[in-house]
Formats: structure tokens, sequence, C-alpha cells
């Protein structure tokens, strides 16, 4: 048993559910802006999206307030939207088969929700709460394990690149938010608990690894442009000396000519007079 506040639930609930369902609109418009995905791993978005299911099976069987029973279901709309993008930005896909291949995920997915929740809701009524607390780890699971294609996209660029860490923030604030919300219910619920505060621990990696990696990559970045313009200066300085040598050679050979050609007048006519004094 907890310190019930109703006000103070309901209150930090809708907080974090406005957190964590607005949290990918930076990232959405983030990957539309940019036309680019580069860097965003669709394994996030998409494990994301397909935790948010049983995530939203459990809050409805556990029957947690409102705004953490709608939370789920439109952090997984967002999330297959972002899915969507990675196939048309980084799969070139075309918009026709990205926007198909969202749909029929949305709808499987959705209505597996709900055909959970109609099977499993006289069971979890009689007291047989198993499948809803299995729900609630799996989806803890799911949530954790995607970002782990994120770390290693951070690996793979040696930088924080392609997610949006306004995204990441608010996501950290809604966990944080959520798990206030359920301070204050009149049960603590521990399962919904880990599920939150892993992903703000596990996202908190991420915006450590942005504030120490991201400099470093700008720093590499400008020496590697520092490094291309004196290489640039040192060639044009190469090309200009070999253009001056070949002018100073032109000129020589010029020189040589012309005075060739003045020399040849003089010596015919050194033969001519030696031929009229014999």
């Amino acid at each position: 048993m907890g310190y019930h506040n109703a006000v103070a639930e309901h209150v930090f609930g809708i907080m974090g559910t406005i957190c964590w369902t607005g949290q990918l609109i930076p990232q959405i418009w983030k990957s539309y802006h940019e036309k680019s995905t580069k860097g965003l791993s669709p394994w996030l978005v998409f494990l994301w999206g397909l935790s948010a299911i049983f995530q939203g099976a459990y809050s409805i069987l556990q029957d947690l307030n409102i705004p953490l029973i709608v939370q789920p279901q439109l952090f997984g709309f967002l999330c297959f939207l972002s899915w969507g993008q990675c196939h048309y930005y980084g799969g070139h896909r075309s918009p026709r088969v990205s926007i198909l291949i969202t749909l029929v995920a949305m709808v499987f997915l959705g209505t597996l929700e709900s055909v959970l929740v109609v099977t499993l809701r006289p069971s979890h009524n009689r007291g047989k709460h198993a499948p809803a607390d299995f729900f609630g780890i799996f989806a803890s699971v799911l949530l954790s394990l995607a970002i782990f294609p994120q770390y290693r996209e951070i690996y793979k660029y040696k930088e924080v690149i392609g997610i949006s860490l306004v995204f990441i923030s608010i996501d950290i604030m809604g966990g944080i938010f959520n798990n206030l919300s359920l301070a204050f219910k009149e049960e603590f619920d521990i399962i919904a608990s880990v599920m939150y505060s892993a992903v703000v621990v596990l996202e908190s990696v991420i915006v450590i690894a942005a504030l120490i990696l991201n400099p470093r990559a700008h720093r590499r970045r400008r020496r590697y442009a520092e490094d291309q313009e004196q290489q640039e200066v040192a060639a044009k300085a190469v090309q200009e000396t070999s253009s001056s040598s070949r002018l100073h050679l032109n000129q020589v050979t010029e020189m040589k000519a012309l005075a060739g050609g003045l020399a040849r007048p003089f010596s015919r006519a050194r033969l001519k007079w030696k031929s009229i004094r014999q």
C-alpha cells in the first residue's frame, strides 16, 4: 500500500502521458525535415511499438488510471509512424509501400491487443493475474531490448546522430512522471515502475554518450576539414611553383631562340666577307 492521492496520481499520469505521447513528435519532425533516418535504428521504434501493445493490454487489465491507459496507444501509433519513415527514408521504399507496411502493422497489432484484453479480462477479474503480469514484464523487456540496437548505431558512427535528443529528454521525463503517478496510486505497481525506470536508465546512457561523443566527433570533423584545407593550399602552391617553372623555362627557350635568330645574319655576313677577300 502506498500513500494514495488521486489528484497527484492523475496529474503526474497526465504529465507522463503528454511526454510519452509527444516525445516522438520531435523525432518524426527531425526525420521529415532532414529527409533521413541515418543513425536511427528502425528496431528501436519497431520494438517500442510492439511493446506498446503489451503495455496497453497490461494497463487496461490492471485498470491503471486513464492517462496511463491512453499513453501506450498513442505511443505505439507514433512509434509505427517513425518506423514507416525508416522504411521510406532509410530503406528507400516507395511512399505507397511504406504506408502499406505501416498500416498493416498498426491494424494487426491493434487487433492483437484488443483480442488479448477481451480474452483475458474474465479470468483476470477472477484473480488470475499471471497473464497480465507477463504482459507487463514482456513490455519492459521489449522496451529495454529496443535501446540496444540504438547503442549499436552510436558505436558505428562514434556519435549520437539521427535520433533527436529532445525526443530522448522528453521520454526520460515521461518515465519519471509515470513513476511519480504510480507512487501516489493506492497500490504501487512494481512491474509498471520497472518498465518506466528501465527506459529512464537506458536512455540516460544515450544522453551521456551524446555529451561525450558528439563534441569529440565535432573536433574530429574540424581537424579533418583543416587538414583538407592545408592539403589544398599545399597542392595549390605546388601547382603555382610548377607553372612558374614552366613559364621561366619557356622564357629561356624563347631568349635562346631569339639569340640564335640574331646570330644567323652575322654568321652569314662573316662568311660572305671571307669569300670576297679570298
